[in-house]
């Protein structure tokens, strides 16, 4: 396609302050991959989850209630693409729509914020952390059984507020999601994996299309970073043998040590913390999906029914 002949395409995302910087990420990557390309105009969809704040996610639906809407509009040709944060995405897909590219991943790990401490050990006895995922939840009374966890909704800066009115003593944050918005230095402290082992996907960005879109589809394909794509491919396969969602306190994370090997680490937990399955995966890269179906296999015939009730 020539330059004159680029279209202006139309790109899908909920209108949080952080969706909107990764649809701008977005917009510049491939103006910058495809010089002549009109400026993309960008669309706020607004979603399920952001209509829906005084509930925690697993009451409400789980999975799907950040993308349904923005996925109708792709359906439905109102939009082009549409911009995810791939820890948000269902395993399956509706018919006819693909992620074609991930973008490269930011750093993964979660972040530590508070006010009155510089780590969770740090806490004081009794103290409230706020936090929406059951992941954090779990892992925060693993580690702190003494420690009382509450739901905590909103986009990242209403959280920061919260925090910052005294609401909650302590939050967790994605540090992927903090980076972006420039807001890293709210950050008390970065966790290690073995405090807190991130969520599936955690810090990758994806770009879905339609799968029989010609124009579209090769032009955000250009954007595919194949060593994050082949991580958060394993990572999903695992998420996907578990069955998870929002409702499912389920931590993993795939690296590649760049020789052409892959590692997964994942762990499940119950919602108290008080019982947590590890298993671990190391292979070739390219067995990555593999490996992640194996794991999750393994530790759902170890957790057996009523794990997760």
């Amino acid at each position: 396609m020539q330059p004159n002949q680029l279209p202006t395409l139309r790109i899908g995302t909920r209108g949080s302050p952080l969706a909107l910087a990764q649809a701008h990420l977005t917009s510049r990557l491939l103006r910058a991959a495809h010089p002549g390309l009109p400026e993309p105009e960008i669309m706020v969809i607004k979603t399920t989850g952001d209509n829906v704040l005084d509930r925690a996610l697993s009451e409400v639906g789980g999975k799907g209630l950040f993308t349904k809407e923005i996925e109708e509009a792709l359906i439905d040709g109102r939009i082009d693409l549409a911009v995810h944060s791939m820890k948000d995405m269902p395993t399956v897909l509706p018919p006819g729509l693909e992620i074609v590219a991930l973008l490269e991943r930011e750093d993964p790990r979660d972040a530590f914020l508070s006010p009155v401490a510089g780590s969770i050990a740090a806490l004081p006895a009794g103290a409230l952390v706020g936090s929406a995922s059951l992941r954090r939840q779990a892992q925060i009374l693993a580690a702190r059984p003494d420690l009382r966890v509450e739901t905590l909704r909103g986009n990242v800066n209403t959280r920061l507020d919260k925090l910052a009115r005294g609401e909650v003593q302590a939050t967790l944050l994605a540090l992927a999601g903090l980076k972006r918005l420039g807001l890293e230095h709210h950050a008390t402290a970065i966790l290690s994996l073995e405090e807190m082992l991130p969520a599936v996907a955690q810090g990758a960005i994806g770009i879905e299309t339609r799968g029989d879109d010609a124009v579209t589809r090769p032009l955000v394909e250009a954007l595919n970073h194949p060593e994050t794509a082949l991580a958060v491919d394993a990572e999903r396969a695992l998420l996907a043998a578990l069955d998870g969602s929002c409702r499912t306190p389920i931590a993993a994370l795939a690296t590649l040590d760049g020789t052409g090997g892959l590692a997964l680490e994942s762990r499940i937990f119950s919602y108290d913390g008080k019982r947590i399955l590890t298993t671990s995966r190391q292979g070739a890269v390219h067995d990555g999906i593999a490996m992640g179906a194996d794991a999750g296999a393994e530790l759902l015939s170890r957790a057996g029914p009523g794990f997760f009730s």
